[in-house]
């Protein structure tokens, strides 16, 4: 009985936050992804030309949502996500350079990966499930149930991502490490540094393992 309580509370405040995320986002710019492919050159040096990475240390952009991508990218550009690498990328960018690309990486096919056969079960039943008695909601309330997130929320899409880059993320959240301490962090950073302080390293290997194999 407890368990299924903490459910309903969890899906309350997740529609809530949801709600009021898409309400309170100002109108993003239209971005043009035949602008944002003239513009990602540089780009895909590190995620791939299509937004595929070759590197596990990088995230795949292909199919990601263009407003989760414009607000990293201004937020980069801002100092508020730390980021030693991407920070001097997006300070060139302009607001429309950041539409315009956002509009290319989601137009783009993102081919996948595969799922570590040894971690895949324990990640799949972490993300679908949660675990209640460490108040540990299922990533599914607000990534969906095949790791597509939501768009007008901000809420990214995770399917098919690269281990080492989630995992570096999750350790971020955890250490409150991913927004600078002073920044004003994007709706939904407090509930996941709260979560990631309540996974362990083998929580967190097991999703990637999970997440890198989800279509």
């Amino acid at each position: 009985m407890k368990s299924r309580k903490f459910a309903l509370s969890l899906a309350a405040q997740v529609l809530i936050l949801g709600l009021a995320t898409a309400q309170a986002a100002d109108a993003p710019l239209t971005g043009s992804a035949d602008a944002g492919a003239a513009k990602s050159a540089t780009c895909g040096a590190c995620h791939g030309a299509t937004g595929n990475s070759v590197n596990p240390e990088w995230p795949n952009l292909a199919g990601q949502h263009h407003e989760y991508i414009a607000e990293q990218l201004a937020l980069l550009k801002a100092g508020a996500r730390v980021a030693p690498v991407m920070a001097p990328m997006a300070m060139a960018l302009s607001p429309q350079d950041m539409a315009d690309l956002a509009a290319y990486f989601e137009k783009q096919t993102l081919t996948g990966l595969e799922a570590d056969p040894k971690l895949v079960d324990a990640g799949q039943k972490l993300y679908r499930g949660g675990d209640a008695a460490r108040g540990i909601p299922a990533c599914l309330a607000c990534h969906g149930p095949n790791g597509r997130g939501n768009g007008p929320a901000r809420w990214p899409q995770v399917r098919a991502q690269q281990p080492a880059y989630v995992l570096a993320q999750l350790k971020n959240y955890a250490a409150g490490a991913r927004y600078a301490p002073t920044a004003t962090a994007p709706a939904g950073a407090d509930m996941m540094a709260t979560i990631a302080k309540r996974l362990s390293e083998d929580d967190m290997k097991a999703l990637t393992a999970y997440l890198q194999g989800l279509r």
